[in-house]
């Protein structure tokens, strides 16, 4: 049973999952995400404030959102998040998730069991400490190999994101399939996609979800498919006898769009109503135009009536070609 006000898109979809950027700042330098100079940082000032992400995420808390990922990227590089997520952990049955790329999450993890978010993406797209190095531009792979380890002996939910590159990590598939035998741990494959910074966009893509799926399935053939949930975004696998799962996002191939639930905003306060369109919406000037609550509803409401099918449609209606830094987005 939805709200009254409930935030719903334009193709009958409930909006439960608000995906909020904190920073667009991030301490490694990933080759999908941006170039290996880095991306020109925002200034403070153009970034949303605390108390104004504080207020979005309450407002829509009252239009039904459920659960709030926070971002990046990396959520950990600005100061006061821990406040921030003490404020809105106040909102009862609200998920608050956490993406982090695991270098600076190990001094928090107490307060964040004491704040109640048990659940972290924790991005790593290798085993490898030489090959973490290639793909990040820094050497920190111990690190947040140890902070996995702590995360999961702490009880908290961690998936693991890693994006699938041809001729950098391919080899760590299988071995990242591996780790789930001995650690409750989800294991996501991500197909690549073409915000790397870079305005160069790839017609088709090698490692695709069926190719990843294939390449799981030549040393775990007994993969057990585990029923979709509404909302989510991969395909999930169990392998017999292990403690985790695996599963594949096509992010490229974008074959979920039909059951998305997500509202994105950016760290400079861009709504995207699709991770492929180029931002519909100016929320931070609105906001410091001294609105109120009653009418930032009203915009976010209109906003989702005029929301693309899927990433495709978003896609063609951009006014120009991809070439944003994924640490801009949100993901």
């Amino acid at each position: 049973m939805y709200k009254d006000n409930q935030l719903l898109d334009n193709h009958g979809r409930p909006m439960t999952y608000l995906r909020l950027a904190v920073t667009d700042r991030c301490n490694l330098r990933c080759s999908y995400c941006m170039p290996a100079e880095g991306i020109v940082y925002m200034p403070e000032r153009e970034l949303l404030t605390w108390a104004e992400m504080s207020r979005v995420v309450r407002v829509m808390y009252g239009m039904g959102i459920n659960k709030v990922r926070i971002t990046g990227g990396e959520p950990f590089v600005r100061n006061g998040l821990m406040d921030f997520l003490t404020e809105i952990s106040a909102l009862e049955g609200l998920e608050i998730c956490l993406t982090s790329n695991g270098v600076l999450i190990g001094a928090y993890i107490d307060q964040l069991k004491s704040l109640g978010i048990r659940s972290v993406n924790l991005s790593l797209d290798a085993l490898d400490r030489d090959r973490f190095k290639q793909i990040t531009r820094r050497d920190d792979y111990e690190i947040v190999f140890q902070n996995l380890l702590r995360l999961v002996a702490e009880g908290f939910e961690v998936k693991i994101n890693a994006v699938v590159m041809k001729g950098q990590n391919e080899q760590d598939i299988l071995a990242l399939a591996a780790l789930t035998k001995d650690l409750p741990v989800s294991v996501r494959y991500i197909e690549e996609m073409p915000f790397n910074g870079s305005g160069l966009v790839e017609g088709t893509l090698f490692w695709n979800h069926e190719r990843i799926l294939k390449e799981l399935k030549t040393v775990y053939p007994s993969l057990k498919s585990i029923l979709m949930q509404g909302g989510e975004t991969a395909n999930r696998y169990e392998i017999p006898g292990h403690l985790g799962d695996v599963g594949i996002i096509a992010a490229f191939s974008r074959t979920f769009c039909g059951t998305c639930n997500r509202v994105r905003l950016t760290a400079k306060g861009q709504v995207k109503t699709c991770l492929y369109d180029d931002g519909v919406f100016d929320l931070k000037a609105y906001l410091r135009k001294g609105i109120s609550d009653e009418e930032l509803r009203e915009v976010l409401l209109g906003l989702y009536q005029k929301r693309p099918l899927d990433g495709f449609e978003a896609e063609k209606n951009r006014k120009g070609v991809i070439n944003e830094s994924m640490t801009t987005i949100g993901g």
